[in-house]
């Protein structure tokens, strides 16, 4: 006979649980987007777009609080994260760039099946997400991407062009920051995340009327994310030091 201390604690099972479906979710947020993007409503597209992201934000947070690996054990969270982030951060702007005049026509389902290929590899490796929560390689951030082409307006072929680069950098191995997961100027990043994403879907939220400096001011966010990227070593050590001098 099972003891009572042995019993499931049914309130944490259910919070478990109940965290999968939050990240499932992401499903319905990103198959919303692409009947958006079928309709031509970039704005409701927008809006399915930052749910789909601001669930991929704070899930693993939950998943960590509720302890889903103990009370949900069932379920593979990583492999379910997966999954979605190809959905959302691939699939769903890779449609946008096939249907929307970003690009060249020439060559839109090129580099459709060519962001599909890379981010198929770069998803699949070994060591994609590091031991030390960094992202080896272009961290597949198409939807990203697919927004800043739709509201900086941008020359298709200019477009075209920074695709290819993002497509190059899936293959060389540099460490790009997991920002919520940082371990080194970790209260800088944060507030610097968190006031981009803000200040971020705040301006989206207001397409077709949105206000044309916050992309470019965005683009100093950008800066930071791959400078502090460039440099994960020389920034430990730095921080190594710091907290060895203070102690």
């Amino acid at each position: 006979m099972q003891s009572e201390t042995n019993k499931p604690n049914l309130i944490r099972v259910i919070l478990a649980w109940g965290v999968h479906l939050f990240t499932a979710s992401g499903a319905i947020w990103g198959l919303l987007a692409i009947l958006a993007i079928f309709d031509n409503d970039y704005r409701m597209m927008i809006l399915w777009m930052v749910l789909a992201v601001l669930v991929d934000g704070f899930d693993g947070m939950f998943a960590r609080w509720a302890d889903v690996k103990k009370y949900a054990n069932g379920i593979d969270g990583a492999l379910l994260d997966n999954i979605l982030d190809y959905l959302n951060y691939v699939l769903v702007p890779v449609i946008f760039i096939v249907k929307a005049d970003v690009l060249p026509e020439p060559v839109r389902f090129f580099m459709a099946c060519l962001i599909l290929l890379t981010s198929a590899y770069q998803f699949t490796q070994t060591d994609a997400k590091t031991d030390d929560h960094h992202f080896k390689g272009f961290p597949s951030y198409w939807n990203v991407a697919a927004l800043y082409m739709l509201i900086m307006n941008l020359p298709p072929w200019v477009n075209f062009a920074f695709l290819m680069l993002f497509n190059i950098m899936v293959f060389i191995p540099v460490k790009y920051i997991y920002p919520s997961r940082n371990s080194y100027l970790r209260n800088v990043t944060l507030v610097f995340t968190y006031l981009y994403g803000a200040i971020g879907i705040w301006a989206l939220l207001q397409y077709p009327n949105h206000p044309e400096w916050v992309a470019w001011a965005s683009l100093i966010y950008v800066a930071y994310y791959i400078g502090l990227s460039l440099i994960p070593k020389k920034t430990n050590v730095i921080a190594s030091e710091a907290k060895q001098s203070h102690n």
